[in-house]
Parts: structure tokens; C-alpha cells; sequence
């Protein structure tokens, strides 16, 4: 009988879950890992032990996994069926945003859930799946002690000069703030570095955190400056279906002049923009890449174009840049993206080595470049589960039934 932490990470279309053994607390052993993907369209389950072994990998009926309600029920049905080998202590969970109030991880109860409910409109494609995970494990399982850990909480302590918007004070008593996304990525990078690259593990590094959902953020002495995203998940990088950063007059002119409710402005900017809005094609790079369209060759354009400038706000915040760090979908996997960003970073001292780019480094740059660029897997439910250790001081183990 093995005990175990369950993490969860329900995203938009997918669920991605985890067990580690909770015996050391800063480095959690992997047991291990699923993912079901394509809720509601193509349902698909992945399961794979820590050698890399598969367990389970179907197909799974569309009206199976409508829902995130149904991916957690189909999981859940899975572990009941290893009950005799896994003996869970706790759960975490990933919770994108955790508004004013949740500057660090928390235990779960009825009035921490109430708040986090509250906050669902400012993460709409993420925060009522996250919810949906932890009712699932609450429903099924009452005793279990469950932890959130935010993505919001590692940009706590910004400056107000980033924080603020020029709004009224009242505005931002009220919550109205900049509050940044993907800090248990950012997170787990941090803690990362020490070991994959010493030297610049407390210097000025902009990490760069490209996937579905992208973001950069300013780093120095291993703390977040600033960031890219700020109110929701909506601002700052363009993203696979994502508009980025956006004058709120076109919002204005939307609802005005092409009398759109609030509701249909929101599924736009969620669903509709971003690198499928601008391709008309698809929102993700692969096949944007192996398209000859021009628009696909906007929408990749716009991309590299708008991370670049972006790169440039944050080393001015910074002061300088000691390093660029690749992380998350496309910038641990697109090698030919990775090396369009620092071409266009050579005036900031990035000099490429495109064999080990290629190789997909750690490090990619030449060994007489000024600013390191260096690529690093991102491991989020692994921060997680250093949480939910940290946080959960007596593990009473309690029977997966």
C-alpha cells in the first residue's frame, strides 16, 4: 500500500492529475500521471506510470466527458480501481486566480470555496473547472483534506506602481488590480534554476511561459517584478484563442456599435482571437507552422513580434536581462519559434546556438552571448504537491473508496 497525494490541474478543455509520495517534503517522488484531454469534443485518456510505462490510453465517447464534472467522475473511477495499491493523504489543486485575499496556498472549506466561487468571472475558462475538481473530490471523498494553491499568489508583492491601474483608488480597494497569471510555472522555474543554471538563479531573468495560455514575467533574485497578464487571463501576450493585450475602447465599440452583450464580447476574446483569430486556421503553432497561408504567417508574426516587445518592457523594468528562460508547450518544443524570439533579441546580447536550440538545450546560446537563453521544463503539479505537503502538517492517510 503506497500513500499518496493526488494533484489536480483542471484547465479549460483538459485535465491533467498526478500522485507523488509525500514522504520528502521539498522534492515530492513522482508515482504517476494522467491527463484526459479534448473534454467535450474528442475525450481522450493517458495514463503512465513513473518509468514512463502506459497504464491506460483510450478514446473515450463524446457524451461520456461533456464536462469537467465528468472527466474528474471518469478519473475518479480509474483510482477506485488501483484502491488497493493507492492510499491518498491529500489532495491539491491548481486555482488561477485567488483574487486579494489569497496571497498563498489554503486549505479548503465551504468559506474558502464560497470566496473562490466569487472570483469565477475573472478567470472564465479556468476557474469554474478548477472548482469543478475540488467539489468532485469533496462530494466523493468529505474527509480528505484538500489544498489550493493559486497561480496568482507568486506575483503577490509587486510594487502598486506595477500592480495599479490609473483608475480611481476605489477601484483598487475593490480588487480592480494587475494581478498576473501562471505563478506555479514561474514558481517551479525558480526553484529549478539553482540546479540547471547556478549563475543566473538570483540574476535578472525574463522567463517566458508559451503555451495555449502565454505569459512572460520579470524575475530578479527570485522573486516576480512583473508580468504580462494582468486583471485576467485575458491581457498581455496574444494566445492560441486569447486576444492579449487590447484597448479597452474596441470593447467599447463592440457593446456600441456592433451591439454585442457582455457575455458574447467575453466568449470572443476567450474563444475567438489570438492565433485563431488572426490565422482563421487553427490556435495551435504546429499546424500554423506547417501551413503556407498568409495568414498563418501573420498569426506566428504577431506572435514573435508582440513576446519580443513585451521582452523589451520587462528589461527595462528589470534594468537589464542576465537571462531568457523557455518554458511550458511551445517554448519547451518549438525550437523554430525559440529561434525567431532571440533573433529578434540580438540587440539585447542573445546569441543563438541553433544545434543546441535544436537539441532543445538547457541552454541554447552560443558560449560568448551576453544573455543566456536557456530552456526549462515547467512542472506545476510538482509545485503543487510542495504545497500541499508544506500545508498539510499531519497526513492521516484515509482509503480512495
Amino acid at each position: 500500500m503506497v500513500s499518496a497525494l493526488l494533484i489536480v490541474n483542471a484547465g479549460s478543455s483538459s485535465i491533467k492529475f498526478s500522485a507523488f509520495a509525500p514522504d520528502k517534503p521539498e522534492d515530492p517522488a513522482l508515482l504517476f500521471k494522467g491527463q484526459l484531454d479534448g473534454i467535450g469534443t474528442r475525450p481522450r485518456l493517458v495514463m503512465r506510470d513513473v518509468a514512463g510505462t502506459v497504464l491506460v490510453e483510450k478514446a473515450l465517447e463524446p457524451n461520456r466527458v461533456r464536462n469537467h464534472d465528468e472527466a474528474i467522475s471518469v478519473v475518479s473511477e480509474w483510482l477506485r480501481g488501483i484502491r488497493g495499491e493507492i492510499r491518498l493523504t491529500a489532495v491539491g489543486h491548481r486555482v488561477v486566480h485567488g483574487g486579494v485575499e489569497f496571497a498563498a496556498p489554503v486549505m479548503i472549506d465551504d468559506g474558502v470555496l464560497a470566496k473562490l466561487e466569487a472570483l469565477g468571472s475573472l478567470a472564465p475558462l479556468h476557474q469554474p473547472a478548477n472548482l469543478a475538481g475540488i467539489r468532485a473530490v469533496r462530494n466523493n471523498h468529505p474527509n480528505l483534506p484538500q489544498v489550493a494553491c493559486f497561480d496568482t499568489a507568486f506575483h503577490r508583492g509587486h510594487p502598486q506602481v506595477a500592480d495599479r491601474f490609473a483608475l480611481p483608488e476605489a477601484l483598487y480597494r475593490e480588487g480592480v488590480r494587475r494581478y498576473g497569471f501562471h505563478g506555479l510555472s514561474y514558481e517551479y522555474i525558480v526553484h529549478a534554476l539553482p540546479a540547471v543554471a547556478p549563475e543566473i538563479a538570483d540574476a535578472r531573468v525574463i522567463i517566458a511561459h508559451l503555451g495555449s495560455g502565454a505569459s512572460l514575467c520579470a524575475v530578479k533574485g527570485g522573486r516576480s517584478l512583473d508580468s504580462t497578464m494582468g486583471f485576467t487571463a485575458l491581457d498581455g501576450l496574444p494566445m492560441g484563442t486569447r486576444c492579449g493585450a487590447l484597448d479597452p475602447g474596441v470593447v467599447i465599440h463592440l457593446m456600441r456599435k456592433k451591439k454585442l452583450s457582455a457575455d458574447e464580447v467575453e466568449h470572443m476574446l476567450y474563444h475567438d482571437c489570438g492565433l485563431r483569430g488572426l490565422s482563421g486556421l487553427s490556435n495551435d503553432v504546429r499546424d500554423l507552422l506547417e501551413s503556407d497561408r498568409a495568414e498563418a504567417k501573420l498569426a506566428l508574426d504577431y506572435f514573435v513580434y508582440h513576446i519580443v516587445r513585451h521582452m523589451g518592457a520587462l528589461a527595462a523594468v528589470l534594468q537589464g536581462v542576465d537571462a531568457v528562460v523557455f518554458t511550458a508547450g511551445i517554448g519547451e518544443r518549438s525550437p523554430v519559434l525559440r529561434a525567431r524570439i532571440c533573433s529578434a533579441l540580438g540587440w539585447l546580447g542573445v546569441h543563438l546556438d541553433d544545434a543546441a536550440n535544436r537539441a532543445g538545450g538547457p541552454r541554447i546560446t552560443a558560449a560568448d552571448s551576453k544573455v543566456q537563453a536557456l530552456v526549462v521544463p515547467t512542472d506545476e503539479e510538482k509545485m503543487i504537491a510542495r504545497h500541499t505537503v508544506g500545508l498539510v502538517s499531519v497526513l492521516e492517510p484515509t482509503l480512495l473508496s
